[in-house]
């Protein structure tokens, strides 16, 4: 079986409007430490050493995360929106469906049209909890000032029409789901209208499902279907995101 990893690694980069913090504590600084309580330094360890430890400040939605209903609003379908810890399992241990949407610039949000031709031309017809993953190439952009502003983004209407299809669970290989957040605030002064403000998002407290966003190597699975992805978010109490290392499983 080949394991491909889809996750990007969590790191200070550009792309990430809130950085992300790490504080590396060395070995030896480590023992010192450990040692405090007791009144001894980084001498009195095995040579001259303890163990390592790091201190990271960052968001739930930062690095690859998947987003839970809690995230779009307090209600979903008329009840409590599930917050990270309160998914069930199932949902993120599925068949993987790769569309592949990368063909279009990165000003043209995915449609539900798009997705459709694209199905069509795979001949396959999805399925209830199948997990899919929109690849669109803005993972490329990782780690530059781009990552945030040049994506394409997810309608309202391509993702309603994969939740009522039974699809819990839909990735992307980019910084967010909806349109980057310059377009939709542009959109909104220009029309006033609230309903283009993270309308993909939003959708959600009408129908339960989560997002994965971030994804990367989306271009490294060799088929479109026949395989399986696991994406099982961390537990975070009373969150509305978590992070997951996202794998794609390919039988030989």
């Amino acid at each position: 079986m080949q394991l491909i990893d889809l996750s990007v690694t969590m790191e200070p980069t550009e792309g990430e409007p809130v950085p992300v913090q790490i504080e590396y504590v060395n070995h030896q600084e480590g023992a010192d430490l450990l040692g405090k309580p007791a009144g001894i330094d980084h001498t009195a360890f095995p040579d001259g050493i303890g163990l390592s430890i790091e201190f990271v400040k960052l968001t739930t939605h930062s690095g690859t995360h998947i987003d839970a209903p809690a995230h779009y609003g307090p209600l979903s379908e008329g009840k409590t929106a599930k917050t990270i810890e309160d998914l069930p399992l199932d949902w993120f241990f599925h068949d993987g469906v790769l569309i592949d949407c990368s063909e279009c610039p990165a000003d043209e949000t995915i449609t539900s049209a798009e997705i459709e031709q694209k199905l069509a031309t795979m001949k396959y017809d999805i399925k209830p909890y199948d997990i899919v993953l929109l690849r669109t190439g803005a993972d490329k952009y990782w780690g530059k000032a781009e990552y945030f502003t040049k994506f394409r983004g997810v309608t309202r209407e391509a993702t309603e029409w994969l939740v009522l299809r039974g699809v819990k669970v839909i990735g992307i290989d980019s910084f967010g789901f909806d349109a980057p957040f310059h377009r939709m605030l542009s959109e909104y002064q220009e029309k006033q209208q609230s309903d283009v403000l993270w309308p993909a998002h939003l959708y959600g407290r009408e129908k339960e499902y989560c997002q994965i966003e971030r994804l990367a190597n989306l271009d490294k699975i060799p088929v479109n279907t026949g395989f399986t992805v696991a994406c099982f978010p961390i537990k975070v109490r009373n969150c509305g995101a978590g992070w997951s290392r996202v794998v794609a499983m390919i039988k030989n």
